[in-house]
């Protein structure tokens, strides 16, 4: 995941936010200067090399000490960043760092 790449499409406007994204972030109040802000400053804790129809990763970051896990994804020929998905991670699913899945 070229996570300078990213910050510049974005930087540049070049994010298209998919609608499924958008209607998960409504519904756990996410804003879209929340998942910019991750995209700026997060990690990338997983690549997802193999998936279809783009390549993406799951950036993690913390917004007011909490932690919020984006999914976004860049098409390299158009030069387009894609927000895929945005959630709170919980201890259900993640470990304490909220970086390693749970088996």
């Amino acid at each position: 995941m070229n996570v300078e790449l990213i910050i510049k499409l974005v930087k540049k406007g070049r994010i298209k936010w998919q609608r499924h994204a958008l209607e998960r972030m409504m519904e756990r109040d996410i804003s879209r200067h929340e998942v910019k802000k991750i995209l700026f400053k997060g990690e990338v804790i997983e690549n997802y090399s193999d998936d279809h129809p783009l390549p993406s990763g799951l950036f993690m970051g913390f917004i007011n000490h909490k932690p919020l896990h984006v999914v976004a994804a860049v098409d390299m020929e158009t030069q387009w960043c894609y927000i895929i998905t945005a959630y709170r991670p919980d201890s259900e699913h993640f470990e304490q760092d909220f970086k390693t899945r749970k088996k």
